[in-house]
């Protein structure tokens, strides 16, 4: 069985080498870049199956990035992987992207939100409270 594709996006290098160790138990990271215009030239060229990205990054942020990526490839699930705890920047990022992952609890959650919204749902860690909460009325219809 093909293991599914991601492309990671994260500026702080330990961070990231600690990212693909963890998504490469299970999928195949097939780049890892720091920053949003790397991002988007990544996905264009590699055409993953889903997006992993920090937001706050030097240059273009990931939601900018991902907004761009998605204009190509409205398909592409977008998980974002944040230290913001933020539910309005949640609320926001769930409606650019399908996932809302807090690094402080990446390890127990980032894998299965990938897993998540590459079945089309949507994932966001649960210290930010009830998904259906964080979305509109519209997304919340696909929101599991």
């Amino acid at each position: 069985m093909r293991r599914a594709t991601l492309v990671l996006a994260e500026d702080h290098l330990p961070i990231a080498e600690q990212l693909r160790e963890l998504l490469g138990e299970e999928f195949d990271v097939l780049a890892v870049v720091t920053h949003g215009a790397a991002l988007v030239k990544a996905a264009r060229r590699l055409r993953p199956d889903a997006v992993v990205t920090d937001i706050s990054m030097p240059g273009m942020d990931g939601m900018k990035a991902a907004r761009e990526i998605l204009a190509d490839r409205p398909e592409t699930p977008v998980v974002f992987i944040t230290v913001q705890d933020d539910p309005m920047l949640a609320r926001t990022a769930l409606s650019v992207g399908r996932g809302y992952v807090l690094k402080a609890s990446a390890g127990e959650e980032l894998i299965d939100a990938v897993r998540h919204v590459l079945k089309g749902g949507y994932f966001v860690s649960p210290a930010l409270g009830r998904i259906d909460l964080l979305m509109d009325d519209q997304a919340s219809g696909g929101a599991s």
